[in-house]
C-alpha cells in the first residue's frame, strides 16, 4: 500500500482535511507541509479540521515532532474544531497528549470511530438541530 499524508480543503465550508494513509514515514510529511500552508491560506480563523486516521496502518515514531509542527501550524491559523476519525483506538498514536501541547486550549476536539460519525458531527455544525 502506498503511504502518504493527503491535505486538502473545502473553502466554502471552511474545512481542512488531512488523511494519513498506510505506514506513514517522516518523508511523507515534507510534501504535505507545502500543501498544508497553501490550504491554510484560504481558511479563516474558526475553521474546522477533519483529521482522518481511518486508513493509517502505522506511523513511525520519528513523525511525532513533525506531527506536532503540523498541529502548531493549524493552531496558529485559528482552528476552532478538530474532528478526528480513529476507528481503532490502538492506533491513536498519542493524539490527546500532542493536543495539549500543540492546539490552543479553547479548541474543541471530537474523536469519532468512523467517517459516518464524523460526517454527522460536521453536519450538526450547519444545523444545530441535527445531532
Amino acid at each position: 500500500m502506498t503511504s502518504m499524508v493527503l491535505v486538502t480543503s473545502n473553502k466554502p465550508r471552511q474545512l481542512l482535511y488531512i488523511s494519513y494513509i498506510g505506514r506513514v514515514r517522516l518523508t511523507e510529511f515534507s510534501p504535505g507541509q507545502a500543501d498544508l500552508r497553501t490550504q491554510l491560506g484560504g481558511l479563516s480563523p474558526g475553521f474546522t479540521l477533519l483529521a482522518d486516521f481511518s486508513r493509517l496502518e502505522a506511523m513511525d515514531l520519528e513523525c511525532a515532532p513533525e506531527l506536532g509542527r503540523v498541529m502548531d501550524l493549524i493552531g496558529q491559523a485559528g482552528v476552532g474544531l478538530v474532528v478526528r476519525v480513529i476507528p481503532d483506538p490502538s492506533k491513536d498514536i498519542g493524539m490527546n497528549i500532542l493536543t495539549v501541547f500543540h492546539y490552543p486550549h479553547h479548541t474543541r476536539i471530537v474523536t469519532c470511530d468512523s467517517m459516518a460519525a464524523a460526517t454527522r458531527e460536521l453536519g450538526a455544525l450547519g444545523n444545530p438541530d441535527a445531532a
